[in-house]
């Protein structure tokens, strides 16, 4: 047996959250992986080259900025639905879905067969003739959107969709100035980076912000206002609020939506601006949620000043967040332009624009092609994916496991002084981790590594996020059970228990 197989994994308690309520709790004696959820599923032998051979590799051959979760970098081998594997034949509940992508499940079978199939009909032909495939789907995935958006433009992955969302926007409206919030995330390409105001995805380029303005995030755990009545979350902060919870007005939506009026006023060429980008919640930024009623008083102000609202659902759409399909529906709005990448192939590179007939026409001012874009492989892969969301209620799955999950992380948050808040809604949720609950001082960096790496030795994977990197992001395959989420709340209850008892 590997010496990696042996490695200690902490044994779940399904039925009792008894060690949440105290921060001396005990911990139980660890036990081996296979103490693990049960799985019936072997996965292959890995008969790629060494680990060693591998390090090498990526370090003469990638691009150095290709940098590697954790100390010792897993090799992964093989997924199955939310579990990854490595070469050592360990296995990892997947709480990331890679990077928020993997929807429906890693190597979903009925995914696979749709590909499967595909490959041995067609794999190309560009636009230019028309093949089956991108028509079914285009209508299937327009089927999902309310009013005239009806106009599909595929592309291969989030940055290009938002890229081509920019460029629909000024030469709709002609007009050139965009908007979009402090702490975003909608791209890495020249043209996307300067919609992204997160200083640690920003290269020293000059022009890539020209026209571009970064607003005050409304963000009622960290920003200046907001508190407990503010989030659409089964969660709230802890933090007192001036909010009317009786008559739904938020005292926070207002002030925020105050600030954002006086960039209207002193900062846009007479008032009026091309678009205004927002994630339906804050991805990379950290599950970062918005005081109700501010998306909705955000989108009627900018289109009253000639821009279109383009709502960025790369991470949040296709059911993730579990009580609606779209994350702008839990705002209360239809935007102009909608955004959409990752979730939609469950890991195949695929990305859409969707928007108005006459939207869309301002393509015709010029030619414009994408020569992957919708082709017969990514067409049959997305049609796919949609009907196993359909077909396994796995919206109405992120719904209920995606509440179970936020409710017992609360039970963290109310046991440990350094869990400073959890948010989210369904499968999208975010906890950060603090020194200074009062201050909400961002833990740092080292002390979130031990806590993040020891849930990977105990076999659970996170992601993190936020400018300070404190907070993890824990979006999964939305096929998980309550059983996958008592596991993975022990798991992480065990590492912060460790480490608050040592320091």
């Amino acid at each position: 047996m590997p010496a990696s197989s042996n490695r200690l994994i902490w044994q779940s308690r399904y039925t009792s959250s008894s060690t949440l309520n105290s921060k001396a709790a005990p911990a139980p004696a660890p036990l081996l992986q296979n103490d693990m959820p049960n799985l019936d599923y072997k996965p292959p032998e890995y008969k790629g080259p060494s680990y060693e051979n591998i390090k090498e590799l990526r370090k003469n051959h990638l691009t150095p900025n290709i940098q590697s979760y954790y100390k010792k970098p897993l090799l992964i081998h093989n997924g199955h639905m939310q579990w990854l594997f490595d070469h050592d034949g360990n296995r990892y509940l997947d709480m990331f879905g890679g990077i928020v992508t993997v929807s429906v499940g890693h190597c979903h079978p009925k995914v696979n067969k749709a590909l499967e199939e595909q490959v041995k009909t067609l794999w190309h032909t560009t636009n230019i003739y028309m093949h089956p495939k991108i028509h079914e789907y285009a209508e299937k995935l327009a089927a999902k959107f309310p009013g005239d958006l009806k106009a599909v433009c595929f592309v291969n992955s989030g940055s290009e969709a938002n890229d081509l969302a920019m460029l629909m926007a000024r030469l709709h409206t002609g007009n050139q100035d965009i908007l979009t919030l402090r702490n975003c995330y909608h791209g890495m390409s020249p043209y996307t980076m300067g919609l992204t105001a997160h200083s640690t995805w920003r290269f020293p380029l000059a022009g890539v912000s020209n026209g571009i303005h970064h607003v005050m995030n409304p963000d009622p755990y960290t920003g200046i206002w907001g508190g407990s009545n503010c989030r659409d979350s089964p969660i709230q902060t802890d933090r007192q609020c001036e909010c009317n919870a009786e008559s739904g007005q938020c005292r926070a939506s207002e002030m925020y939506y105050n600030e954002l009026e006086q960039t209207f006023k002193y900062s846009l060429p007479r008032g009026k601006v091309a678009a205004m980008f927002v994630e339906s919640i804050q991805g990379v930024g950290g599950t970062v949620q918005f005081p109700k009623g501010y998306v909705k008083k955000a989108a009627e102000l900018v289109r009253a000043n000639g821009g279109v609202f383009v709502a960025d659902e790369v991470q949040t759409g296709f059911g993730r967040t579990g009580e609606h399909y779209w994350g702008f529906e839990g705002h209360g709005i239809v935007p102009d332009i909608v955004t959409m990448a990752k979730g939609i192939g469950n890991g195949f590179p695929m990305a859409a624009v969707v928007t108005t007939p006459e939207i869309a026409k301002s393509l015709g001012m010029a030619l414009h092609f994408n020569t992957y874009g919708g082709n017969p492989l990514a067409s049959a892969v997305g049609i796919a994916v949609m009907d196993v969301m359909e077909k396994e209620q796995l919206q109405k799955n992120s719904l209920y496991v995606g509440t179970y999950f936020l409710k017992k992380l609360a039970e963290l948050r109310d046991s440990y002084e350094i869990v400073g808040d959890v948010r989210g809604k369904g499968l999208m949720i975010g906890l950060e981790l603090v020194s200074d609950r009062k201050t909400k001082t961002p833990l740092g960096v080292p002390h979130v590594l031990e806590i993040w790496e020891q849930c990977k030795d105990m076999g659970v994977l996170f992601g993190r996020g936020g400018l300070n990197g404190n907070i993890l992001r824990i979006k999964p395959p939305m096929c998980i059970s309550k059983t996958d989420v008592n596991f993975a709340v022990d798991v992480l209850n065990r590492a912060i228990s460790d480490f608050v008892m040592k320091n």
